[in-house]
């Protein structure tokens, strides 16, 4: 069985997306349309900015959107998904994909939550921080033993975790865990804390917008990052969506479930291929490969 998969925040590059726009005539009319949506030419930023443009998080979100979405669009019919999944931000690219949503509604949607977030960010200093080499249950253990706020927030493969929280949190998180044994505990260059409690007022702006958007019947299942299960309904695809800005993201968990439920052939849809390593570490018998 094939499984899509679709990247999140930190997947962007300055030129994603031209050669799409060059070469298909249906990419560079879904590209237009996004510039009208956006009301700014995102178009300009994905192909000629810089890296400093795309870091904004109301531009990376949308961009790395696009770039994952038309580029499953110009699959045609190749493009045959029997369940899918997103990392984060890519749970919005795979809804798209599995016709849970419209291009217009998921690309609305993916602009407010970034939005939402980047004023959550603004609200209270925050960060991130990967940790490479230690059980996730000792991760835990030791995140809920700190006063400050500090949680696991990407469960990414087995002994690779991001935690999330206020500045101090992360601070001592990371001593305490490399002296617990962490192989590194390395602070990441993101605007704020995603998937934790500090995301609350992006989670109850981005609320209205989600219960004010159609969900459709999906084509096949999406296995959805707050309880990596497999779901089709569309009132708990809603659900899941708005729980996500501050539930972890259960990657590792999903994959084992879409593996369970019979996926042996993974396919990265948008920039880079940092699923397509966390896959193969996660799934020893699976072909993994970009699209």
């Amino acid at each position: 069985m094939k499984a899509y998969v679709f990247p999140g925040q930190g997947a962007q590059f300055v030129g994603m997306g031209k050669d799409l726009y060059d070469k298909s005539q249906l990419a560079k009319e879904m590209f237009e349309q996004a510039n009208e949506i956006l009301r700014f030419r995102i178009t300009d930023l994905m192909f000629g900015g810089t890296d400093e443009d795309l870091r904004q998080t109301k531009v990376t979100q949308p961009a790395i959107f696009l770039h994952s979405v038309i580029l499953a669009a110009t699959l045609g019919g190749d493009f045959k998904p029997d369940m899918v999944a997103g990392h984060s931000l890519g749970e919005f690219s795979a809804l798209v994909a599995n016709k849970a949503l419209s291009f217009e509604d998921g690309l609305r949607l993916v602009s407010a939550r970034a939005r939402a977030m980047q004023k959550a960010c603004e609200k209270e200093p925050s960060t991130m921080a990967a940790i490479l080499g230690l059980d996730d249950e000792k991760v835990q253990e030791i995140c809920k033993s700190i006063e400050e706020i500090v949680v696991p927030a990407n469960y990414n493969s087995p002994g690779q975790l991001v935690i999330s929280g206020s500045m101090k949190g992360i601070e001592i998180a990371c001593e305490q865990l490399k002296a617990a044994g962490a192989r590194r505990a390395l602070p990441l260059k993101v605007g704020g804390a995603f998937h934790s409690p500090l995301m609350e007022p992006a989670r109850v702006e981005l609320a209205e917008a989600i219960d004010a958007t159609t969900v459709k019947n999906p084509i096949c299942p999406i296995y959805q990052n707050a309880t990596a299960q497999r779901v089709t309904d569309p009132a708990r695809i809603k659900q899941n969506l708005i729980d996500q800005l501050t539930a972890p993201v259960l990657w590792t968990q999903i994959v084992q479930h879409m593996i369970a439920d019979g996926a042996d052939n993974f396919v990265e849809v948008g920039p880079g291929n940092v699923l397509q390593g966390l896959i193969t570490k996660i799934g020893k018998d699976v072909i993994v490969s970009g699209a």
